[in-house]
C-alpha cells in the first residue's frame, strides 16, 4: 500500500515529495522487513532513536520519530508525538477490523469486564472476542496469551487477524500505561467504560492525579465523538469520570446504586450460596436477575459489561438473560479445589490493596468459619502498596499468610517485611508459595474459606530481571487442587 494513501487517512503530514510502498509496520528493529514503517520512541529504559540506523539497513522506507532524531537513508517522517503518528498510520495498514469495538479502563475489573462483555455478545449470536490480560479470547473460547494492552502493531495485528476470522464484536482492556503510550489507537471505539480507580502503578505514574489522567484518555481521546462513556457510579472517582465525558460531550450511560434515572440503577443485591439476586432498574423498568457469581465486585463488573453491550447496541432483554447465564473468568475468584475438610479454595488476581480487600469482601459473607488469605506483592513494582496490603489482611481475614508472588530483581525476604510491617504482627510469613498454600489449606476446616490472591490466570512465578530474568513454572490452580487432593 502507498505510505501517502495511508498519511492521507491518518491525516500525518508527509514530507514533500516522497513516496513509498508500504509492507508492514514494526517497532523492534529485529522484526523490520524491507517496506516496513519503522517506530522509534524513546522510553523509559531504552530509546528507539538509537536503532533507526539497523532499522534503515533491514530495509525500514520511512522511520517515525520525533523531529529531533537523526535519520539517514529512509523518510523521516517527524512527530512531536511520535507514538501517535504511528498508531494513526498503522490502523490504516491494518485492515478491516471488528465492527463493533468497545474498550474498558480503570484499576479493578478490567478483565472480568471485558470478558463477561464477549460472552454477553456470544450469548446474543455474535462472533465476539476479548482482549487484555488473559490474552485474546475468541468466539471458540481459545485463549492466547499476551500482554493487558499488547504494543501497538501487535494490537491491531490481532485486531485484523479477527475480523479476518469472522469476529464482528472486540473488548479490549485499556490499561493507563496503553492508554499512555499509545498502543491502542486509530480505531473507532463506539463505547468506553471506567471501572473504578485506586493506588497502582505509581512506579510509573507521577501519582494518583497522573494515573487518572492517563486513564481518562479513553474518554478524551480514543472513544470516538459520537461514542457513550459507561461509568460505574459508586466509586470516589467516578464524579470526575463522569465530568470527562460531559466535557467531550460523549453519550452517558452509568450503573451502580447511583447510577442516573438513564442508567443501570442497582435497586437491591443479595448473596446466596452459589451467587446473587440482583434487582436492576433499567427503563423505567425493575428487573430480576440471578447473577452466578459471587461478591460485589463481580456485580459492578457485570453491570458495566451490561452497559458495554447496551450502548454497542444490544438489546435489552437479551443482556439481561445473558447476566444470568455469566461464566466465572479465569483466575476471578475462581473455585480451585474443595479441600480433604471441605472448605473451599479460591484464586483471585487480586494485587493491589483495594482488589485484596474487594476479594475478601466478596468472600466474607459465604463464609461460615475464618477467612484464611495468601498472598505477596511483587518485585520492581510500587513499593508504598506492600505495607496496605499488609493492613488490608490483617484486619479483615481471619489468618494471612505472606508469601513470595514475582520477586523479580529484588530480595523477596525484603518484600515481605515490608508487607508485614502493615500487618502490626497479625500476618504469618511462609516465603515458599507452593508451602504458604499447604499450610493454608491445612489450616481450613469445613468451615473455613482460603483465598490465594494476587496470580489469578499466571502460569509462572518470575524472578531476577533482564538477563537474569527467569519465568518459573507456577499456578495457584494447579498447585492448589494438588496441595487439597
Amino acid at each position: 500500500m502507498k505510505l501517502t494513501v495511508l498519511a492521507t487517512r491518518a491525516g500525518v503530514t508527509l514530507p514533500a515529495g516522497t513516496e513509498a510502498q508500504v509492507t508492514g509496520f514494526a517497532i523492534d528493529n529485529r522484526k523490520v522487513a524491507p517496506g516496513t514503517v519503522f517506530g522509534a520512541f524513546q522510553g523509559a529504559r531504552v530509546n528507539g532513536e538509537d536503532f533507526i540506523p539497523a532499522a534503515i539497513a533491514a530495509g525500514a522506507v520511512a522511520i517515525v520519530a520525533r523531529p529531533e532524531a537523526v535519520v539517514s537513508g529512509a523518510m523521516h517522517i517527524a512527530a512531536d508525538n511520535p507514538r501517535q503518528a504511528f498508531a494513526r498510520l498503522a490502523a490504516q495498514f491494518f485492515t478491516p477490523v471488528p465492527e463493533t469495538i468497545v474498550a474498558v479502563t480503570g484499576t479493578n475489573g478490567k478483565t472480568s469486564v471485558a470478558e463477561m462483555t464477549r460472552q454477553i455478545w456470544r450469548m446474543a449470536g455474535h462472533r465476539a472476542a476479548s482482549i487484555g490480560t488473559l490474552g485474546v479470547t475468541t468466539s471458540d473460547e481459545s485463549v492466547s496469551t499476551g500482554l493487558t494492552t499488547p504494543d501497538i502493531v501487535t494490537f491491531l495485528a490481532n485486531m485484523s487477524g479477527l475480523a479476518r476470522e469472522g469476529v464482528t464484536h472486540v473488548a479490549y482492556e485499556a490499561s493507563s500505561h496503553g492508554l499512555s503510550q499509545y498502543r491502542n489507537e486509530g480505531l473507532r471505539v463506539v463505547a468506553g467504560a471506567f471501572t473504578n480507580l485506586s493506588r497502582d502503578h505509581l512506579d510509573y505514574h507521577a501519582d494518583m492525579d497522573d494515573y487518572f489522567a492517563a486513564k481518562m484518555r479513553l474518554f478524551g481521546e480514543v472513544v470516538d465523538a459520537d461514542g457513550t462513556a459507561v461509568v460505574w457510579a459508586d466509586d470516589e472517582w467516578s464524579g470526575r469520570a463522569i465530568a470527562h465525558a460531559r466535557q467531550r460531550g460523549l453519550a452517558l450511560l452509568t450503573a451502580g446504586e447511583q447510577a442516573d434515572a438513564q442508567g443501570l440503577r442497582l435497586v437491591s443485591r443479595t448473596p446466596g450460596q452459589l451467587g446473587q439476586a440482583l434487582e436492576i432498574e433499567w427503563a423505567g423498568t425493575v428487573r430480576k436477575v440471578n447473577l452466578p457469581l459471587i461478591g460485589a465486585y463481580q456485580t459492578a463488573n457485570a453491570l458495566v459489561a451490561a452497559g458495554l453491550v447496551l450502548a454497542s447496541g444490544g438489546d435489552a432483554a437479551q443482556v439481561f438473560d445473558a447476566l444470568g447465564r455469566l461464566q466465572p473468568v479465569r483466575g476471578r475468584l475462581e473455585r480451585a479445589a474443595i479441600s480433604r475438610a471441605g472448605a473451599p479454595v479460591y484464586v483471585d488476581y487480586a494485587h493491589t490493596p483495594d482488589a485484596l480487600e474487594a476479594a475478601i469482601a466478596a468472600l466474607r459473607p459465604h463464609c461460615a468459619g475464618r477467612l484464611i488469605v495468601v498472598f505477596g506483592a511483587g518485585g520492581d513494582r510500587d513499593q508504598g502498596k506492600r505495607p496496605e496490603m499488609g493492613r488490608v489482611a490483617a484486619t479483615l481475614a481471619d489468618l494471612g499468610i505472606v508469601t513470595d508472588d514475582n520477586p523479580r530483581s529484588e530480595d523477596s525476604a525484603t518484600i515481605r517485611a515490608m508487607i508485614l510491617a502493615g500487618g502490626d504482627g497479625a500476618l504469618r510469613e511462609v516465603g515458599d508459595r507452593r508451602e504458604a498454600i499447604a499450610a493454608a489449606i491445612a489450616e481450613a476446616g469445613r468451615d473455613d474459606i482460603v483465598l490465594i490472591a494476587g496470580k489469578g490466570h499466571e502460569q509462572g512465578q518470575i524472578v531476577g530481571a533482564g538477563a537474569d530474568m527467569r519465568v518459573l513454572p507456577f499456578d495457584d490452580v494447579t498447585v492448589a487442587r494438588e496441595c487439597a487432593a
